[in-house]
């Protein structure tokens, strides 16, 4: 793998590491005060982890087999072509994100680890369908043809790159939480304000980076 393809997949994972909806819900359990937040947060986590990873692994399968079928005839000259086409689409949508509609943060009903999976389903749902960067850095490991003894750390690290500013907030508000409770609880009510605000630009520098790597 080499230096260029890290620099992208590492600016990519960056990007996914400003999900509204996963800091959102981290924010409503470490302001809840209650017992056992531990525990509850890192069941979320790795629940929204595994469904990520599961998808990934299951997107490069399917492109890695569809392109060993028809790599004779395309030499992977379709997926450069696709990315770039899907880089100017999203720089092109970005500017037409309305800024104003307000976004859905999931929170669990009742304390049990049952319901806090479940919203740890619900957040892959929601963010599934706008995981940009994601689908970008797969589409980048399908077009190197990269071998899964490569692309499945890549992959793993990735996922886990997405949850990291979750653990950092809880190391944090574990530290410092007589000063950070105030700050955290404006921060959670402006993610609900400003969602899609994030989306835009990370449509956009999504854009960017996929014009430029098929260039």
């Amino acid at each position: 793998m080499g230096t260029e393809l890290l620099l992208y997949l590492g600016s990519l994972a960056l990007l996914d590491t400003l999900s509204p909806t996963i800091i959102g819900v981290t924010l409503f359990l470490l302001l809840r005060n209650k017992s056992g937040i531990a525990s509850r947060l890192f069941t979320y986590l790795l629940t929204v982890a595994t469904l990520y990873a599961a998808l990934g692994i299951g997107l490069m399968l399917s492109f890695t087999f569809i392109l060993d079928a028809f790599s004779s005839l395309t030499e992977h000259v379709i997926v450069t072509r696709t990315l770039f086409g899907i880089g100017v689409i999203l720089f092109t949508l970005s500017f037409f994100i309305p800024a104003s509609k307000k976004r859905y943060i999931p929170v669990p009903k009742t304390e049990s680890l049952l319901s806090i999976i479940l919203i740890g389903l619900t957040t892959f749902l929601i963010e599934a369908g706008t995981a940009f960067p994601y689908f970008a850095a797969i589409g980048l490991m399908t077009s190197e043809e990269l071998p899964m003894y490569q692309w499945l750390p890549a992959l793993i690290v990735y996922t886990l790159v997405m949850v990291l500013p979750a653990v950092l907030l809880f190391i944090g508000y574990r530290l410092l939480r007589k000063w950070l409770e105030g700050p955290l609880e404006r921060l959670r009510m402006k993610l609900t304000e400003q969602s899609n605000s994030v989306l835009s630009w990370v449509m956009c520098i999504v854009g960017i980076l996929l014009i430029l790597n098929t260039i």
